[in-house]
């Protein structure tokens, strides 16, 4: 239904509510490595270990803000849908889904190098890392999947169930990139200070 605006309410839906819990409990998960990898690093003489070059600096700052530019078309489709301009939201999203793909492809394919250069086994700085990298990973992953979930449900039409659908994934994408760019700092910029 093209044109017709959609009220969502002022009270927030329960798939919101529950999308905030689990975003929550993700934060808790990366607080805990992030708290992991700083009493690591407070231990070791040498962070990362002798023989281990530090991490590239470039291409994962780069790649983590075009991650985090897809917040702007994620927000820009949820307000279009709101306003019942589905085709405008589909076309948006389809634009954030791709880069959000582009970005998963290219991390996770350094990843695999990363982890086979440097074993986690080898060492904590090692072992940190990479757990760190991987549930990020993962949790983009799954950004990914509700983003194209949401692609193919509003392909045919708009209805308040998928609106609150599309509202929860936005909330997701703000909160992985946010955390995103949080392991960017950590895992990627500190060994350099």
């Amino acid at each position: 239904m093209s044109g017709a605006s959609y009220a969502v309410g002022s009270a927030r839906s329960n798939g919101w509510w529950g999308m905030v819990v689990f975003v929550l409990g993700e934060t808790t998960l990366f607080l805990m490595l992030f708290a992991t990898y700083f009493y690591l690093r407070l231990q070791s003489h040498h962070w990362p270990p002798p023989g281990i070059d530090k991490p590239p600096v470039l291409t994962p700052v780069l790649l983590t803000a075009a991650l985090a530019s897809t917040s702007i078309p994620m927000q820009a489709a949820w307000t279009r849908a709101r306003h019942g301009n589905r085709v405008a939201a589909w076309w948006l999203l389809a634009a954030a889904a791709i880069v959000q793909v582009g970005y998963l492809i290219w991390q996770v394919h350094d990843f695999v190098l990363d982890v086979h250069r440097e074993p986690p086994s080898h060492s904590a700085y090692a072992s940190i890392r990479s757990t760190t990298l991987a549930i990020d990973h993962a949790h983009v992953l799954l950004g990914v999947l509700l983003t194209a979930w949401m692609v193919v449900r509003l392909a045919t039409r708009l209805t308040p169930y998928r609106l609150r659908g599309l509202q929860a994934t936005t909330f997701y994408w703000h909160a992985v990139n946010a955390i995103t760019i949080a392991v960017l700092f950590v895992v990627d910029l500190s060994p350099h200070l």
